[in-house]
């Protein structure tokens, strides 16, 4: 029965670093008063987490937090976000009003935080109403089908047009999508960017900031103003974008 619950697949052996683990395990239950219950029934085998280091998703770590900080700096007296992951509507309503909108509301429940239907195509405000506003690591889904939206292959374009539209004049939107060397798209995935490619899609924006998270972590975390060598060295990497409505 143990050895069943061990097997990574049915085609491999036991995992004997797990199974002398668990063997530990009892011998350590049986010289102390058992707190737990300890029943092969309940077995978890994870099988792949014994790294130097931890492991993370280097898009969605750095990306919030750069946000995070570029909110503070702002110091809005709410912020609008649009289809962010929730990490970072959660984290930031702890000291901002947040509104978060997505075209699959999220059924999330936090003082501070509304969650709220929307459509990136047909935003609920007003044209140069909202100050401070996201939209990150959402535009390169648009209009590629992956989330039950309609095709459109023109429809990143039509979004970012949207919030472009909202924006106040003196107004800010914090903007992130995967960048590379070379605009392309990965369906039904995402697209791929260029800086230039972005920095043109806001026509009429200021860069206030503009930072880049480098797919091979050998190369930094969160770069600020990279070089240009830096940047032909991307497939995939994350493009962070601060613009000021002019």
């Amino acid at each position: 029965m143990l050895k069943k619950l061990f097997y990574k697949k049915k085609t491999e052996a036991v995992d004997p670093e797990l199974l002398k683990d668990y063997q530990i395990l009892c011998e350590l239950e049986s010289t102390t008063i058992s707190r737990f219950s300890l029943d092969t029934a309940d077995f978890y085998p994870c099988l792949n987490d014994k790294t130097s280091f931890t492991n993370f998703d280097r898009h969605y770590v750095y990306h919030p937090a750069w946000a995070v900080r570029k909110v503070k700096e702002i110091n809005p007296e709410r912020h609008i976000d649009i289809s962010s992951t929730l990490y970072f509507c959660s984290l930031l309503s702890a000291f901002v009003p947040v509104q978060f909108y997505d075209y699959r509301p999220a059924k999330l429940v936090l003082d501070n935080l509304d969650s709220l239907p929307g459509n990136l195509l047909n935003l609920p405000f007003e044209t140069n109403s909202v100050h401070s506003i996201s939209c990150m690591h959402t535009i390169e889904h648009i209009g590629l089908g992956r989330y039950g939206d309609p095709m459109d292959y023109d429809g990143d374009l039509k979004a970012i047009s949207e919030l472009k539209r909202v924006t106040s004049v003196g107004g800010n939107i914090l903007f992130v999508v995967p960048l590379g060397a070379a605009s392309r798209i990965f369906f039904n995935a995402h697209r791929i960017y260029t800086k230039d490619q972005v920095i043109e899609m806001f026509d009429g924006f200021k860069l206030q900031e503009f930072a880049l998270i480098p797919e091979d972590e050998n190369d930094g975390g969160l770069i600020v103003d990279p070089d240009i060598d830096l940047l032909g060295k991307q497939v995939y990497g994350c493009g962070c974008f601060w613009f000021i409505k002019q």
